[in-house]
């Protein structure tokens, strides 16, 4: 996962992000919270910090998966609360952005969770998404391969991105003129057309009907790059082209950006924005199927 200064400039640099400690275990600790509480395991967690907001998280933060049906918790739930509270590494997402999506996951989990991008916190996602489906999105392959070395239960794919983010002006300028762009005629799997539609992915991501999007990555902080207009596109795409009851949930993290604060207006919809924390927006979408304004909108536009 990237933002315009951690996992990208660490790729950038080839080698991976210095923490600060006292934060960085601060940071752990509270995660592992949150992680913690989904058990019900606080009495645990207590015992090894004597943090407040620690402690705080893991009494209170209840109601996900395992916990919420009185099973056990999963290998990787376990996994996840030992590295987080002793790690220095932590994930590229503050706290107060973490807790934007744990919220979201206490009601919805066990669901079907797309990720674009794999990094420190791809384990914490899919601990917080027990026995549901978590599927990462990478870019670069020896990052892929270095991650999935520490966490090999993660279930991550390589896709390869066909724009670059020096294009992202004429992309949102030209897309309306490709009929398969539209709201009303847009797909994704095979869409060579539409220059924003992602459309080489695995099946499997065809295939599911996510109830949660993170788009995290891949990178876009210089031009080559491939930014992020495609995942914000197709994220869009699938969430009106849903057909199970209920809306999209699509988070999308550094919007201080203008890429993908642009992107995002022009896809995700203000009017579908539900929550604002730190440099992460959260959307609730839509689809077209379940909702007459959406499939009678104006096919030209989004929003």
């Amino acid at each position: 996962m990237s933002n315009n200064s951690s996992r990208e400039n660490m790729k950038n640099n080839n080698n991976h992000r210095n923490s600060i400690p006292g934060k960085s275990l601060f940071i752990g600790a509270a995660l592992s919270g949150l992680i913690a509480g989904a058990l019900l395991i606080s009495g645990f967690i207590g015992s090894r910090s004597g943090n407040s907001l620690f402690c705080s998280l893991a009494a209170v933060r209840i109601g996900v998966g395992a916990a919420a049906s009185g099973q056990s918790p999963t290998p990787i739930q376990l996994q996840a609360i030992l590295h987080y509270a002793t790690s220095h590494v932590v994930p590229q997402q503050s706290l107060g952005e973490v807790t934007v999506s744990y919220d979201v996951l206490k009601t919805r989990a066990p669901c079907n969770f797309l990720v674009f991008g794999l990094g420190h916190d791809s384990l914490m996602w899919t601990s917080l998404n027990p026995r549901g489906k978590t599927v990462f999105l990478e870019e670069d392959p020896k990052w892929f391969q270095a991650v999935l070395k520490d966490s090999p239960y993660l279930k991550a794919h390589t896709v390869k991105y066909r724009t670059q983010l020096s294009q992202a002006d004429d992309l949102l300028s030209s897309y309306r003129s490709e009929r398969l762009c539209s709201p009303s005629d847009a797909y994704l799997r095979g869409n060579t057309r539409c220059r924003l539609a992602l459309e080489n992915l695995p099946d499997e991501v065809y295939e599911t009907e996510w109830d949660l999007i993170m788009i995290d990555a891949p990178r876009g902080y210089f031009a080559e790059a491939p930014g992020r207009m495609g995942a914000i596109f197709s994220a869009a795409v699938m969430a009106r082209n849903r057909k199970r009851s209920g809306v999209t949930h699509v988070f999308l993290h550094d919007v201080d950006r203008k890429v993908e604060k642009t992107f995002a207006e022009e896809f995700l919809c203000r009017k579908y924005l539900v929550k604002a924390v730190g440099r992460l927006w959260h959307f609730e979408i839509p689809s077209a199927a379940n909702n007459a304004s959406v499939a009678g909108s104006n096919a030209v536009t989004f929003c």
